[in-house]
């Protein structure tokens, strides 16, 4: 019987495990780096050690402290979560050898499955359907090049060690070939320290669908459903949703037999998830078999009322499977969605700082998978996840309004979301209809407003006037006395706006230029205002944090910098030459030097933060003048990188020009 239980995680995932763990009975151990010592899967364990600095080679992957902290806290077995050591083969054998039970699958079956290039040769070998490509050992670029002309285009460049969409390229031509190898060797080499590459002739606009497995030591196997996973963006899943809305029974049945057939055919137990790439004439392919719990299993937990990690340590145990392939039944439809600190609205780059506050929403059928809580600081050494937000309704169109109201009634100030990003996918007709493919982002959504930056209308304005109350002397905003009238200025963004506000009693009328727009205040105390705006009584949440003021309404949020009392300074320059570093993060590659001539959009510096590569670009034409980045350098964001200076030979010859 085990009974002591390390996770060997962060986050929400060691915060999932705990919970079943605990309520199983086990002693539960969380293991954490220097910058997590006050994080939420810590303080929620029985037992806690810290196995080094914030950097997850020092201490997330750093197995042997790992290992020190289950033999120092007489810990039975490991879970390894999703990420970091969770398909690592040879950490499996290393808890095996220990005496400890690794709660996944045999190595042998990690090691196999973690090749995308043997994976594809096994499956291939066993009946399953494969999509067509070049899986040499250890190809080099010239055999990938030699191979690509077989194959066609366009093609997929795959990392053979990958996942997340990391070491992944699509490319649409021979000429774009050699530098997207070269991308996809680098990101590979960075993400899993290997930097093998296999080709895939690309399907286009493909769904996404994998299915669910788990097999147990006596040789039983089974499948829990599918998950559509289609909707993506660089090829990292964005919505997750069970059952898939394209997928018939006979699809699924077919699918989930080959998925059991691919996991017996590398002895494999415990959970297991096999992906596959479906056409629009539901033909399926393999793409990969991921041998650990995947980020998106709440929504097959939801529609099949059974526990994933639960059955996982049953596994663990040596026990059978708890049920038949025959006593597994889909019942509702669950979508999730995964909430991250990131700016859609300027590429989706990741933000960091202090999570002011944090109140998930309250409902039926709703589930919050989280290990931040308000107070916690996002930093740039993980990935910026908040939370997985999942729904479950009786039918699909249910679950998309309760998926809806949970992101738009859920609090976070502090820093940028991509939460309106979200809701707006969810209430999309085109993800409504079922029809979104892996090409819905890039194609469909590609001008929503929410990946716009933010424009402030006047009754956002007004709102955070009425938050501010100026020129009030110290007595309560909102009184009997006199009108008033106060000059206001706000910064947003990159741009300032000056507004008068006229009060009179508990009314508020606030002008921008011409524009004018009256509130009716209700009620103002504890973050959360209360008026009436056009006859409708509604209420705005709000956080203040020195000059900044953060607001939420209408399912939407934003911010705004009270300046009015500040020196006037000049608007930020576009296109200032000054180019800075866009988050926090190592630079990885400097591709220019002082001297060099550059066009705007030109990429300058590859940034590598949260597991993934980032290009920073040239804001203008011009010459290269100093460059203050090396490689292997830690920056912070809006540090310094590169200037760029006036091409003054360039601008004399557009001057004489007649």
């Amino acid at each position: 019987m085990l009974r002591k239980l390390l996770i060997a995680n962060r986050g929400e995932i060691a915060v999932r495990v705990i919970r079943t763990a605990k309520a199983l009975g086990y002693r539960t151990v969380a293991v954490c780096s220097e910058a997590d010592a006050k994080a939420m899967h810590v303080e929620m364990a029985d037992e806690a050690v810290c196995i080094g600095p914030a950097q997850v080679s020092a201490s997330y992957l750093n197995s042997n402290a790992i290992l020190d902290a289950a033999r120092r806290t007489g810990a039975d077995c490991i879970h390894p979560g999703y990420g970091f050591l969770s398909e690592n083969a040879a950490f499996a054998t290393a808890c095996k050898e220990a005496g400890l039970v690794f709660v996944g699958p045999p190595a042998a079956a990690i090691e196999l499955m973690g090749s995308k290039r043997r994976s594809k040769i096994a499956m291939q070998e066993a009946g399953v359907p494969v999509v067509p490509g070049y899986e040499g050992n250890n190809a080099s670029d010239d055999e990938l090049i030699i191979a690509a002309k077989d194959i066609g285009y366009p093609l997929m460049i795959k990392a053979s060690a990958g996942g997340g969409g990391r070491g992944m390229r699509l490319v649409e031509s021979e000429s774009e070939l050699a530098e997207n190898i070269k991308r996809a060797r680098s990101e590979s080499k960075q993400a899993f320290g290997d930097d093998e590459l296999i080709l895939e002739k690309a399907v286009i606009e493909p769904r996404h669908v994998e299915i669910q497995v788990f097999a147990d030591s006596q040789g039983n196997a089974v499948y829990l459903g599918e998950r559509d996973c289609s909707v993506q963006r660089r090829h990292q899943k964005v919505v997750e949703e069970a059952p898939s809305p394209f997928v018939t029974p006979e699809l699924r049945q077919a699918m989930g037999e080959a998925a059991v057939k691919a996991a017996l055919a590398c002895n494999y137990e415990g959970a297991g998830t096999v992906e596959f790439l479906v056409d629009k004439h539901r033909n399926f392919y393999f793409l990969e078999m991921n041998t650990r719990l995947q980020v998106e299993h709440p929504v097959t937990e939801l529609i099949t009322g059974q526990d994933l990690v639960a059955w996982q340590l049953r596994v663990a145990e040596g026990l059978p499977l708890p049920l038949a392939q025959d006593d597994i039944h889909l019942n509702g439809h669950a979508i999730e969605v995964r909430l991250y600190a990131e700016d859609p609205a300027h590429g989706f780059t990741p933000q960091t700082g202090p999570l002011l506050e944090f109140k998930p929403a309250a409902g039926e059928g709703l589930r919050f998978d989280t290990g931040v809580r308000s107070g916690d600081a996002i930093t740039p050494h993980y990935d910026p996840m908040l939370a997985k937000v999942i729904a479950w309704g009786r039918n699909r169109d249910e679950a998309r309004r309760r998926l809806i109201r949970a992101l738009e009634d859920t609090t976070i100030f502090g820093v940028t979301t991509n939460r309106h990003f979200l809701s707006r996918i969810i209430a999309n007709e085109t993800f409504g209809a079922g029809e979104a493919t892996t090409a819905f982002l890039q194609q469909a959504f590609s001008d929503d407003p929410s990946l716009q930056p933010q424009t402030l209308d006047i009754r956002q304005l007004a709102l955070a006037a009425c938050v501010l109350d100026h020129g009030m002397s110290g007595q309560s905003a909102w009184s009997n006395a006199p009108a008033t009238m106060t000059p206001i200025k706000l910064a947003t963004g990159d741009s300032t706006v000056e507004l008068l506000v006229t009060r009179s009693g508990n009314r508020l009328s606030v002008s921008m230029g011409e524009v004018r727009h009256t509130l009716e205040l209700v009620s103002q105390r504890d973050g959360l205002l209360c008026i009436i705006d056009n006859g409708v009584r509604q209420t705005c949440q709000y956080h203040r944090q020195g000059n900044s003021l953060y607001l939420q309404a209408f399912g939407q949020s934003w911010s705004v910098r009270d300046i009015t009392h500040q020196p006037a300074t000049g608007p930020k320059g576009v296109g200032s030459g000054r180019i800075q570093a866009t988050m926090d993060g190592a630079i990885i590659d400097v591709l220019v030097e002082a001297g060099h001539s550059v066009r705007q959009g030109d990429t300058l510096v590859i940034l590598e933060a949260m597991k993934m590569e980032h290009p920073v670009k040239a804001d203008r034409d011009g010459i290269v003048g100093e460059v203050h980045a090396r490689k292997g350098d830690q920056v912070k964001r809006s540090q310094l990188l590169v200037e760029i200076t006036a091409d003054q030979n360039a601008e004399r010859e557009s001057t004489a020009k007649p």
